[in-house]
């Protein structure tokens, strides 16, 4: 047990209390008000309509006397085929309804995540697996949303055995007292497996992101591991993760297999016990047969929704875990914390290091007490082994990294002043290891800036004295780019990047 107990966990993870999840959630469902309102409507009357059918049933038993009793049953039996016609049709739209509240929510959770991820500074990438992140904002709301569609539905089942309650309270209050005895104890179980539930849950999420994160990084190094005749490796390593994940969600499978059957144990104990009351009072005629029968139809249609609750109580957990794992991504601060949000004017390009210290983590010191100055206009080239700090010089001057000490300056302002979207849209960066998208060489070209013309971007390549590249290609700057630029060579990767840069016209080039 103690070897899963900590599977897939991140430093940014939270543990939000569950009333500080529901109110979280709630935030979602407020622009939905005008549905929900419809929604509880439907419920209250499709619930009334349920719970009519065997109020019904009681009246006309007690009244099936003689030449009463066929219009009785011609009675009974058209109401009861009106009442399903009227569930049917109102638990369709409360479908649809429910549907399209859950999907607008799921989508609004996932483009939160999305964009929190997307906010993150470089360093939040080096620390975690991005295939841990695809998981949460897609398969951890994706549950969530699950989750959300049997909380409704068993709202409705609640609804129903209140309405039932109240119509056996008006027939016969002494088996109600009987039929709600019960309810504390299946409650007491129920409640029980709460924290089991969510603790085997988190796990079985953590295992199934360390699936997701070794799919992903396997499929984009395939090209490395082929070259190097490692699929046998990645396979493993991927086998590892996806056994884990399997013995895992094994056992959060048997936890929540071993629930359903403990409450219904609990529920036929309580049953053949008020059956046994229920049916002595009715036998000395201390009760009616219409009472007896209503009884008898309340433990279905009463102990049906309470079980689910207890049972669904385990899967309401499931769904707050994802909800939490979600809120984790959204929630996680960043390391670089502009300390104001200044407008940005047209950069010159002074750049200036005072003492600053930087590391990656405590053990991975990079720069100390590092001192530089870039004129404007001045073209400097960093020149060092391995790890010396020249891409990290870089990655700090485009504010990717936050550094611990000293002072980094542009045109002689705070660089944690700036507006950080108005700064880096005055930056241009190539990287050492050019990265393409799929699709054209001019829609590459153009993702800094979509109106630039292809005139533009022949006039741009011509004027560095490279124009001569578009001829060796089949189409030009319509030649198709395979997924990270793999129909172009290293030098056309490189050029396009550097294309894309110079076509923003950068204050300061990097």
């Amino acid at each position: 047990m103690g070897f899963f107990s900590n599977i897939g966990f991140e430093p940014y993870d939270r543990k939000y209390s569950d009333w500080e999840l529901v109110k979280r959630i709630s935030q979602y469902f407020r622009s939905h008000s005008r549905r929900l309102v419809l929604i509880s409507i439907i419920i209250i009357i499709v619930a009334v309509a349920l719970a009519s059918v065997p109020v019904l049933v009681s009246s006309t038993i007690n009244e099936l006397k003689g030449e009463i009793a066929s219009e009785s049953i011609w009675f009974l039996g058209g109401a009861v085929l009106f009442i399903g016609v009227i569930y049917w049709g109102l638990n369709w739209a409360r479908g649809r309804l429910v549907a399209r509240i859950i999907g607008d929510i799921i989508l609004t959770i996932q483009t939160d995540a999305f964009r929190a991820s997307a906010a993150h500074d470089l360093s939040f990438y080096d620390e975690f697996s991005s295939g841990r992140i695809v998981s949460r904002i897609t398969s951890d709301t994706r549950e969530f949303g699950q989750v959300v569609t049997l909380i409704t539905d068993l709202i409705g089942q609640l609804f129903t055995a209140i309405f039932v309650a109240i119509a056996l309270a008006a027939v016969e209050p002494q088996l109600l007292v009987y039929l709600l005895a019960f309810i504390p104890v299946v409650f007491v179980f129920a409640f029980g497996f709460r924290s089991l539930t969510r603790k085997f849950t988190r796990r079985g999420m953590r295992a199934m992101g360390n699936v997701n994160a070794a799919i992903k990084e396997t499929v984009s190094g395939i090209g490395v591991a082929k070259n190097f005749r490692q699929e046998e490796t990645i396979f493993n390593e991927f086998d590892d993760a996806n056994k884990t994940s399997f013995r895992v969600n094994m056992q959060r499978g048997a936890l929540m297999s071993f629930i359903f059957p403990t409450l219904n144990a609990l529920s036929g104990v309580g049953t053949a016990t008020l059956l046994y009351i229920g049916g002595w009072e009715a036998a000395n005629g201390v009760v009616t047969v219409g009472a007896w029968f209503l009884f008898l139809q309340s433990l279905d249609w009463f102990w049906f929704p309470i079980l689910n609750l207890s049972a669904f109580w385990s899967q309401v957990q499931a769904g707050l875990s994802a909800a939490e794992r979600a809120f984790s991504l959204i929630d996680a601060e960043s390391k670089v914390i502009q300390i104001s949000t200044n407008d940005v004017p047209r950069l010159k390009g002074d750049i200036c290091f005072e003492k600053v210290c930087f590391r990656y983590s405590e053990q991975e010191q990079v720069l100390r007490d590092f001192d530089l100055h870039i004129q404007p206009g001045e073209n400097v080239a960093l020149v060092g082994h391995t790890g010396a700090g020249k891409s990290s010089i870089a990655k700090l001057t485009a504010r990717f990294y936050e550094f611990q000490e000293g002072n980094l300056k542009i045109d002689g302002q705070d660089i944690r002043s700036f507006d950080l979207t108005q700064f880096r849209g005055q930056l241009g960066v190539v990287s050492q290891i050019p990265f393409l998208f799929s699709g054209t060489v001019a829609e590459n070209i153009r993702y800094a800036r979509p109106e630039a013309s292809d005139e533009q971007i022949l006039e741009l390549a011509n004027n560095i004295g490279e124009g001569e590249w578009l001829e060796i290609l089949p189409q030009g700057l319509e030649t198709e780019v395979g997924e990270r630029g793999g129909r172009l060579s290293m030098g056309q990767r490189q050029l396009v990047s550097l294309l894309r840069v110079l076509v923003q016209e950068p204050a300061i080039f990097i």
